[in-house]
């Protein structure tokens, strides 16, 4: 297989995985690992992938990657996370569901849950939830971003102030080696904070990919949440200042 084909393939398999792997990417194309680094090495030339160990995945930094292409992101995953999360959500409790793909999929995965209250600033988690007649869904107000369907700003804070949920169910855009919660908005950064500290417990979802890449805008701390929802174990270090907070990793099986 050429080169010209190779590339085109790579950039798929990280915008469908948000990582590839030289040693997967050899087999599957049947050509050698240091051909697979040659050409890792090029698109990271380009701007198109960041080089880690073993691999690389979608460059961030500043501007996020497109909604479309994180609502493909380890989709496989983010449905078994979900799942794992809407077994934590009790019947008849109150819980805060953000802006994210992931937080999309938790509220498919809340499809069957009864006497529930959902207070959601995500237009696509309010039209999923709308299929299920046992579950009042609150939109808070705001102004739209139109990209991804989330609603942000001073008066979406003010209208979160007005509850104090049971859970809060966030995704954030990165987690650095020690423990930062990021993302690129500082608007939506503001939101997250403000669910934070109007929840009685909260519930972080990231899938793998969150802890290889980076963002600007500092949300808090994973002590800041009760539990990590992930795909992956942690790197060493991250679970031992998991461990140290008292914050509660949990990879469903």
């Amino acid at each position: 297989m050429s080169q010209s084909l190779r590339h085109p393939i790579i950039l798929d398999i990280a915008r469908r995985d948000g990582r590839v792997s030289v040693e997967e990417l050899a087999r599957e194309m049947q050509v050698s690992v240091q051909t697979i680094r040659r050409d890792l090495h090029d698109l990271a030339d380009a701007g198109q992938l960041t080089r880690v160990h073993g691999g690389a995945v979608l460059p961030s930094g500043v501007a996020n990657i497109g909604y479309s292409d994180r609502r493909d992101l380890n989709s496989a995953a983010k449905s078994k996370m979900a799942q794992h999360c809407a077994s934590l959500i009790p019947n008849g409790g109150s819980v805060f569901l953000n802006i994210g793909t992931t937080t999309e999929a938790v509220a498919r995965a809340l499809l069957q849950h009864e006497n529930l209250l959902v207070v959601t600033n995500n237009l696509n988690v309010a039209n999923i939830l709308a299929a299920n007649p046992a579950c009042d869904v609150v939109v808070v107000g705001g102004t739209l971003r139109r990209s991804d369907g989330g609603l942000i700003g001073a008066l979406t804070m003010r209208m979160i102030e007005q509850f104090k949920v049971d859970i809060a169910v966030i995704g954030c855009s990165a987690v650095d080696n020690k423990g930062t919660m990021l993302d690129y908005d500082l608007a939506e950064v503001g939101v997250s904070q403000t669910i934070l500290r109007q929840s009685r417990s909260a519930i972080l979802m990231a899938d793998a990919s969150k802890f290889q890449r980076t963002a600007p805008v500092c949300i808090g701390s994973l002590a800041d949440v009760d539990r990590v929802i992930t795909d992956q174990p942690l790197s060493a270090g991250l679970a031992e200042y998991c461990a140290s907070v008292g914050t509660v990793v949990t990879v469903p099986g």
